[in-house]
């Protein structure tokens, strides 16, 4: 149980890199600084000090920067990659009872691939409402993709097995909001 616990824990921590990058890596170094959360010895670094400024400093960065209409745009373009490895850095960082092959085999496949599912949902549901109101309730997207970005990886923390379920729920709704409003934009 506890093996199915830790990737369930990486793929929704993982995932959570798809809102925003460095918010769920903050979370995680928050959670390893106060010993909430125990982390393989080689990602030890993401516990200490100067990670944690540094990751504190960045989202706070990238989420205002998120607000800037135009911004918004090319930073969903630049996360895209970034976020798969962040996601697959997480993943492996609390899956460490794993097999080192089967570790990063998953680290790759589960936790990037789970980061990319969700930045491609939130870049659907951003181009959605930049089509249908030409930008003007971005604000909207960006504030529930912070939101979500921290409460996400607590949740994880907290409650693996429900905040999966959850984000499962959640991507499968931002891609349906998301494809109704390009298709609206194409009958119309």
């Amino acid at each position: 149980m506890d093996t199915v616990l830790a990737i369930t824990l990486g793929i929704c921590l993982a995932a959570s890199c798809g809102f925003r990058v460095f918010a769920p890596l903050l979370v995680t170094s928050i959670a390893a600084n106060a010993g909430f959360l125990n982390i393989s010895d080689n990602f030890a670094w993401l516990g200490g000090t100067p990670s944690l400024v540094a990751f504190a400093i960045a989202s706070a960065v990238e989420m205002g920067a998120f607000y800037i209409p135009w911004l918004d745009h090319a930073l969903d373009v630049i996360a895209s990659p970034i976020a798969v490895i962040a996601g697959a850095i997480l993943f492996a960082a609390v899956a460490f009872d794993l097999d080192p092959f089967v570790k990063w085999a998953l680290a790759i496949v589960a936790g990037g691939g789970s980061a990319a599912v969700v930045q491609g949902g939130t870049m659907v549901t951003r181009g959605g409402s930049t089509v249908t109101t030409g930008g003007l309730a971005n604000f909207i997207v960006s504030t529930f993709e912070n939101i979500a970005a921290i409460v996400f990886p607590m949740l994880s923390l907290i409650l693996p097995l429900l905040t999966f379920a959850a984000l499962v729920a959640l991507i499968v709704a931002m891609y349906v909001a998301g494809r109704r409003l390009l298709r609206q934009l194409t009958t119309a």
